[in-house]
């Protein structure tokens, strides 16, 4: 083996490589020390520092350094003056230079830089795991050839007998020398790689997409020229990601990158921010001018569906335009602004365009507004149910009431909740809300049982809740709380809370299990499947209101009918809601439908009215009177919802 000779021992010497640091700012110097010091103790290396050229200059003549990590500006010496007064010393003239600058855009300072011979050019805010490769890649081909040297040198004073061995223990030595030092490279630029893309989708990161969108700024600003940011946000990918699963989205997430990437030109930048968010970069000529015809083109591209893993998942695209200067004098503000038109296209109506305007600002801080009034309002209690009976067709009693949440806000009087819940996007503060008229319907009804009243279900509909495991648990508590028995309360659930069936078929039945009653709401409104009504364990579906104002025109009846015999081969009772006309009421009796609710029979009514309609129910014989609830509902419309 090399090193070993029969007579003479094999001498151990430890070879620990130097690198310079050159900084005239001390806190600069200090950051950039800090970031190599442990690098040099795990990597065995010895950092020395200076902080001037003429320092650097004189640590050269008694040191032999890996690499010298320079700063461009320094005054007097500036780096470029001393990196060539390094190189023209016969002892340094191959020590790699490492430049170090702020400057992003002088590219006059950076091809300077590699005419002084710079192996590299780095700019601060340095990434750490960057510098400490590019140091670490020099270190070790440094420690490498003094290792070479010294093993050499111990070869010549060998037997003359060992001179073939000797060469081939070199030129193995050689070729692993060449392959670690390739594999460090590869290393490298994949860490640089890291750096500035997504690892999901190999596109520009958010890291990275800042840093180009204030040079885009800057080049704006210089040339007076302008140009466009596009913020994208994928429709219902929670849902996906949620029902199909995590590998399916994160290929939902690849191939929509692909499809970005094509709808763009080559110059144009895409990134993805995290999650499902995406942002587009049009610079150049006609960036901003071309904002709309390259929106509505990635918009189309998402009209067809994507194939993963033999399934087709269908979802669209929701667009905010923000254009530099016009909507926003920085980087962020423009970032911020084509984020609100996004989120304002989403809630206008899913996979739509939206062009910034300062009146969404406006729009913006209202919601906030409303918001934060809507978090004191839980703490003054302005929150009061009204509840809308449901009855039997067609004449028979009420046999349900729906609970209603409405505000009794300070300043505009008894708001329904279909006016100011739907703009809140604060799921916690939702949640809490469901949580007082959950709680708030279980004791009133609890109040009613303890009378001597029509025995009613209570409706509770859990539009603002989303199905968690949690959920069951919750409602029961409720109940135990207010002592009420759980088949007398029922809870609604909106179709398209229903439709991944793996997370709320558990939830389901273990409320049914307990006897709470399980009714779908607006059915027909999201395209559940079959296959899952069958699954859940449910009592009824209630029609969506918009069959029900539909029938005598618009296909209607024909939906009504649908769910009716649908209900009818589940097992299920049908239920309509918004019933305005006694027409509605006929075709519905004549469909076969179980119970009605609507303005026909009643408004939302206060409790204390709700209490006399079912106090004089009881009074009336029903064989004398055709619909005696409907004969006794004559109080006027209330400002809200009806069902």
């Amino acid at each position: 083996m090399i090193g070993s000779h029969p007579t003479r021992p094999t001498r151990t010497v430890q070879i620990i490589p130097k690198v310079l640091l050159v900084n005239d700012d001390a806190a600069s110097l200090l950051a950039l020390e800090s970031l190599l010091t442990g690098a040099a103790r795990e990597q065995h290396y010895e950092l020395l520092t200076a902080s001037s050229g003429h320092d650097a200059l004189r640590m050269v003549l008694t040191h032999d350094f890996a690499v010298i990590l320079l700063d461009a500006n320094m005054p007097g010496m500036d780096g470029f003056e001393t990196a060539e007064a390094i190189h023209s010393h016969p002892r340094s003239g191959a020590v790699p230079i490492i430049f170090i600058t702020a400057h992003y855009d002088d590219e006059r300072h950076r091809l300077q830089a590699y005419g002084k011979g710079a192996a590299d050019y780095l700019f601060t805010p340095v990434i750490p795991q960057v510098l400490q490769t590019k140091v670490a890649v020099f270190v070790d081909l440094t420690r490498k050839n003094l290792e070479l040297q010294a093993k050499t040198r111990e070869l010549s004073r060998l037997n003359q007998d060992l001179r073939v061995q000797r060469v081939q223990d070199l030129e193995r030595i050689n070729r692993a020398l060449e392959q670690e030092v390739a594999e460090r490279k590869v290393a490298e630029e994949r860490a640089q790689a890291l750096s500035i893309r997504d690892p999901l989708t190999n596109l520009v990161n958010r890291r990275s997409l800042i840093a180009q969108l204030e040079h885009a700024v800057a080049t704006a600003d210089r040339h007076q020229g302008e140009f466009a940011l596009l913020f994208l946000d994928l429709d219902r990918f929670k849902q996906i990601n949620d029902s199909l699963g995590h590998e399916v989205g994160d290929e939902l997430l690849r191939q929509v990158a692909a499809r970005l990437l094509a709808a763009v030109r080559v110059s144009d930048v895409v990134a993805r921010l995290g999650g499902d968010e995406f942002v587009v970069l049009l610079e150049g000529r006609g960036g901003a001018a071309n904002a709309a015809r390259v929106a509505r083109k990635i918009e189309q591209a998402h009209t067809r569906p994507f194939e993963i893993n033999g399934k087709r998942v269908a979802t669209s695209t929701s667009i905010g335009i923000g254009l530099y200067p016009q909507d926003g004098n920085s980087a962020a503000q423009l970032m911020k602004n084509a984020d609100t038109a996004m989120y304002h296209a989403k809630q206008y109506r899913r996979g739509s365009i939206e062009f910034f305007r300062e009146e969404l600002n406006a729009r913006e801080r209202e919601r906030a507004q409303w918001v934060a009034e809507l978090h004191a309002a839980l703490e003054r209690k302005e929150f009061e149910l009204l509840f809308q009976p449901r009855a039997a067709l067609p004449d028979g009693p009420v046999c349900a009431v729906e609970a209603l949440l409405y505000w009794r806000h300070p300043r505009h009087g008894l708001i329904a909740a279909s006016s100011f819940l739907p703009d809140v996007a604060d799921r916690l503060l939702l949640e809490q809300v469901c949580e007082w008229m959950l709680g708030a319907a279980c004791a009133e009804a609890a109040r009613w049982r303890a009378q001597p009243l029509p025995q009613v279900l209570m409706a509770v509909d859990l539009a603002l809740l989303q199905i968690r495991p949690e959920l069951a648990a919750r409602v029961l508590a409720h109940l135990r709380t207010c002592k009420l028995e759980a088949g007398w309360l029922e809870l609604e659930i909106p179709e398209h809370l229903l439709l991944d069936t793996r997370d709320s078929a558990a939830v389901l039945r273990k409320l049914k299990a307990a006897g709470v009653r399980l009714t779908v709401d607006d059915f027909g409104s999201a395209g559940a499947a079959l296959s899952m009504l069958r699954e859940l364990p449910l009592d009824a579906m209630k029609i969506d209101r918009a069959f029900v104002h539909a029938i005598g025109s618009g296909g209607g009846t024909d939906m009504a009918a649908a769910i009716v015999h649908l209900g009818r081969a589940l097992g299920l009772r049908v239920l309509a809601q918004g019933v305005h006309t006694e027409e509605q009421l006929s075709v519905l009796h004549s469909l076969g439908c179980d119970e009605f609710q609507g303005e026909l029979l009643s408004p939302p009514l206060h409790a204390p009215a709700m209490l006399a309609l079912l106090r004089d129910q009881c009074k009336t014989d029903p064989t004398t009177s055709p619909n005696p609830h409907r004969a006794a509902l004559s109080t006027p419309k209330k400002r809200g919802q009806s069902r």
